[in-house]
């Protein structure tokens, strides 16, 4: 049994007429009349009883157009349902974000996406780089973004935006009246770190092994679970901190924080994806949303 012999079956029994019913859908009489007859051979069950040019229900066809019109409503809203998700009317995608896109990048794309599809439920956990990549190697997430490096080859992993790291200490600490001269300097300063496996440390690590300096050499004072932590400790004069230009923006802004003029790297946000799990209608629009890797705004100037 079909959905289109329970159609055929439904316009006959409404019009009791063959021929009626097969232009309504726009089918020839003798496919419309073949439906009727699979449909009675199967269960051996008349559905109709020819009274003159007319045909009418019998017992058994009037019981099973109730039930059939009841299939078709309900294939009807499934139908409903998938058209929904394809064309983004509903649905829901989850995400998760290292905690400098999470709270200064990636907000503006989310609210602009929320208004191309407000039926699409968004659902975005915050962590460190590391646990966002395992968050989408493991199915928990479609997407994920990042800023630190990743290498597991079951993601694809594509540049989204450009951030620019920067160190800041307090307005008292000796850097902000005599700047050093050299990244050698990092050994003579004590430092707010964010904890090992954040995209931000692992950045500030690679550039410092470039320069020849071991990470482990760095006086740290204290480490830190969060960017406003580090960034708060760092104005109380706990120590310097290499942090997002986005991140120490404010307390720049402020005049709580002074940009020390060392050289400090350029990195990606870089956009997460399993490459063989399925990609729902939803992230593909969002991956579609987002721009190609840009510049961030230039930092704002030390006070």
């Amino acid at each position: 049994m079909t959905l289109e012999q329970l159609r055929v079956f439904v316009a006959v029994a409404e019009r009791q007429h063959v021929t009626e019913a097969a232009r309504a859908l726009n089918l020839a009489q003798s496919a419309a009349s073949h439906a009727i007859a699979v449909l009675e051979a199967r269960f051996d069950t008349p559905l109709f009883a020819r009274i003159g040019r007319r045909i009418a229900l019998t017992e058994a066809g009037t019981a099973f157009l109730a039930e059939a019109r009841a299939v078709l409503a309900q294939a009807a809203r499934a139908e409903r349902v998938l058209g929904a998700f394809g064309r983004l009317d509903r649905g829901s995608l989850a995400m998760q974000a290292s905690q400098t896109i999470a709270g200064y990048w990636l907000p503006r794309h989310l609210a602009a996406f929320r208004r191309a599809h407000p039926g699409i439920a968004l659902q975005l956990g915050i962590g460190n780089t590391a646990s966002v990549a395992a968050a989408v190697a493991g199915g928990e997430a479609e997407l994920g973004f990042v800023e630190g490096a990743v290498e597991d080859p079951a993601l694809e992993v594509r540049p989204v935006a450009r951030d620019q790291l920067v160190v800041v200490v307090a307005p008292d600490h000796l850097w902000a009246t005599e700047p050093p001269r050299a990244i050698d300097a990092v050994r003579r300063t004590d430092w707010v770190m964010r904890e090992p496996g954040s995209g931000t440390r692992s950045v500030f690590e690679a550039h410092l092994r470039r320069a020849g300096i071991d990470p482990a050499a760095l006086p740290v004072a204290m480490t830190l679970p969060s960017n406003e932590a580090v960034r708060a400790a760092a104005e109380a004069g706990l120590g310097a901190a290499a942090l997002s230009a986005s991140v120490a923006a404010p307390a720049l802004e402020a005049g709580l924080l002074h940009r020390v003029t060392l050289p400090m790297p350029e990195r990606a946000f870089h956009v997460l994806c399993h490459r063989t799990r399925y990609r729902s209608r939803a992230a593909e629009a969002f991956l579609a949303a987002l721009p190609q890797a840009t510049r961030s705004p230039p930092p704002t100037s030390s006070v």
